[in-house]
């Protein structure tokens, strides 16, 4: 059995130790003692090193932690060393995350299903079918008072039956490890946490989104908020640099470039528009009829896609009796289109074309489009279709 020593002293770094057996050549080793915390209830586990060797894993195996290392470990005791930064970020989310639970469900009345402790940030999913922009900023301020009162942040081990005013029912009997923070919160958990609220540091709710039946908040707390909120402000001085105005210009000048872009795209989008009718009318006017007085045209599209000429295809079939039939190579695609008096479903023209090469598609009886399996195929549907408007 492992003497857990993070139970009662988060902020042990340095610790003495035992080996008790190795396995996997050396590299998985057990010791009498560890401050090294394992992967469980959402945290992830400590690093640093043994004996001087880095530790890359750390695994709970019940009654006892095994160390993966990144080499074999020598001798039958060891000084264990953990990565006090990391250690302390973990102390200052997961007590940080206890915190706003218990906040939104003080103020709220809403429950935490599931938390996660990620690398850049974190989350707690909360029962809550929406939660306003108001309620968020309620939750986040009521949160970092509490900071600042530094409230105690307390361990201690109760029986289950004894154990009471407890956030979540413990989903276990026994001997229970309880965090207590005073006047707050009292939630079964074995993670590693800060002795007083202050430690958390600034609690920042930076996302919320929809989760399965519930909320999703992504917070960060500590150095964590410090560090993005720097980068928040460093992007937006950036941005204000390159539009030459202050921060707090930004979301009107931006709003007004937004708008400008609109009316841009607006303008364009009818350019393009006359360009596609003109277009039209040009390969319309330069195509033969044939004896029943149809136009067909078959356009080799180099270096586009066929959406770049749908509004050609149906300019040119909103012109009496014309059938418009193109090709691009990237990826190698038919588009067919037709007028209505011309007689011909483009659907089913389209069926035809595709079924001698292997191709696929689909659309309606004006318009109708599909994939082929190479550049080879897509020519040999084109040539197919000249040589039979050639016959007519």
């Amino acid at each position: 059995m492992t003497d857990r020593l993070y139970y009662t002293d988060a902020y042990l770094s340095d610790f003495e130790a035992s080996v008790l057996q190795r396995t996997d050549e050396g590299r998985r080793v057990y010791l009498d003692r560890t401050a090294f915390y394992p992967s469980s209830g959402g945290q992830p586990f400590d690093t640093g090193d043994l004996g001087g060797i880095p530790v890359i894993d750390v695994v709970d195996e019940g009654d006892r932690i095994a160390h993966i290392l990144a080499e074999p470990l020598p001798g039958n005791q060891a000084t264990g060393r953990v990565d006090w930064a990391r250690r302390f970020d973990h102390m200052q989310q997961h007590t940080g995350q206890h915190l706003l639970s218990a906040v939104v469900s003080d103020l709220l009345g809403h429950r935490t299903v599931s938390v996660h402790f990620g690398r850049e940030a974190s989350t707690v999913d909360i029962d809550a079918p929406r939660m306003s922009a108001e309620q968020i900023r309620l939750v986040e301020a009521r949160a970092n008072e509490i900071v600042v009162e530094n409230r105690p942040v307390a361990v201690s081990f109760e029986e289950s039956e004894q154990a009471s005013g407890l956030r979540k029912a413990p989903g276990r009997q026994g001997t229970l490890r309880i965090i207590t923070i005073e006047n707050l919160d009292r939630s079964a958990c074995g993670g590693t946490h800060v002795r007083a609220t202050g430690e958390i540091g600034a609690v920042f709710i930076r996302k919320v989104e929809r989760a399965r039946n519930g909320i999703r908040l992504e917070f960060l707390c500590g150095g964590r908020s410090n560090r993005r909120a720097r980068a928040d402000y460093d992007l937006l001085t950036t941005m204000g640099t390159e539009l030459s105005a202050s921060i707090d210009e930004l979301p009107g000048l931006i709003a007004a470039r937004l708008a400008e872009l609109k009316e841009a795209g607006l303008a364009r989008r009818e350019l393009e528009a006359q360009l596609d009718v003109y277009r039209a009318r040009e390969l319309y006017t330069a195509a033969e009829p044939d004896r029943a007085g149809i136009r067909r045209v078959v356009h080799r599209h180099v270096g586009g896609s066929l959406n770049q000429l749908r509004g050609v295809a149906q300019a040119f079939t909103a012109m009496p009796l014309a059938i418009f039939v193109a090709g691009t190579e990237h990826p190698p695609a038919v588009m067919v289109a037709t007028s209505a008096d011309s007689g011909v479903d483009a659907a089913s023209l389209l069926k035809v074309l595709l079924s001698e090469v292997g191709g696929r598609g689909g659309g309606s009886a004006r318009l109708a489009q599909g994939n082929v399996p190479g550049r080879e195929q897509l020519e040999s549907v084109l040539a197919s279709f000249e040589e039979e408007t050639a016959k007519k």
